[in-house]
């Protein structure tokens, strides 16, 4: 059964491209007409693309990995900093510093230096610099936290992406492509997708349309995580139940133990 209501993406406004002259030749497939001089993407293959897309985020997500969303255009980044948090996923929507995923270990060392910074004004050090100093740290901090805070505890690469505007995050893509790390993406008529693992044809500039995808992408991501949490849950109670019946077990091997001693001494008898 599928995700996502055709009504849902027309009224989002999902289905409109970009001006035809502006195009790109391989979005073709997805493109359903033209009209006005924009191109009319088919709502049936996005309907296909969305669902295939979330049963994959679901998996990912029940198996516990992370998936990064990438967006830092004006009309999606609030939004999808918002979204990802509340599914805790990491996000980077202010900007895409180079080297995120191929230099990772040195993304982590900045990470490091913003929770160095936190406990320098838990433990009072802070207090101790001069005030040119406290102010410059308090710079440096507010810079890191703006840039990198949100994937401050990824600890190690994630096993995804998900990108809105792949020309304008073409950078990122470029970074999960050499990793071989899947990319699920919004990709308008103007964008090249052979670069995108999971494409999703649709509007990736109206606030509607982006908030509409990333609804469904999320409540997948969501029932993901329940169902991880679900299946934890079970296993603890496993572990509890075979804990407690050890000991009723255990005095029915001893018991049994005895009945067979009682039996071989009579019969020596």
């Amino acid at each position: 059964m599928s995700r996502t209501n055709f009504q849902e993406l027309l009224d989002a406004g999902v289905h409109f491209g970009h001006l035809a002259r502006k195009w790109n030749p391989k979005m073709a497939p997805y493109i359903f007409d033209q009209k006005n001089g924009i191109h009319i993407i088919d709502l049936h293959k996005t309907i296909g693309k969305i669902d295939e897309a979330a049963e994959e985020m679901k998996q990912l997500a029940k198996s516990g990995r992370k998936i990064l969303f990438v967006a830092t255009k004006k009309q999606a980044k609030d939004l999808v900093k918002e979204k990802a948090t509340a599914v805790n996923m990491p996000s980077i929507t202010e900007r895409w510093a180079g080297g995120m995923l191929t230099n990772f270990p040195t993304i982590r060392k900045a990470v490091k230096k913003m929770s160095t910074i936190d406990k320098m004004k838990e433990d009072g050090t802070f207090e101790k610099l001069a005030k040119r100093e406290r102010l410059q740290v308090d710079r440096q901090r507010a810079k890191l936290e703006k840039n990198l805070g949100s994937i401050r505890d990824m600890s190690r690469l994630p096993s995804a992406l998900f990108v809105i505007d792949v020309q304008k995050e073409a950078n990122a893509v470029k970074e999960a492509n050499r990793l071989n790390i899947p990319v699920f993406a919004m990709v308008d008529t103007c964008c090249d997708p052979t670069s995108i693992d999971y494409v999703i044809p649709a509007n990736d500039d109206a606030t509607k349309s982006i908030e509409c995808i990333v609804n469904i992408l999320c409540a997948a991501i969501q029932e993901g995580l329940d169902e991880r949490k679900l299946e934890k849950d079970k296993e603890v109670a496993e572990d509890v139940v075979e804990e407690e019946t050890k000991p009723a077990a255990r005095k029915l091997r001893a018991r049994k133990g005895s009945k067979d001693a009682e039996e071989k001494a009579e019969a020596a008898e």
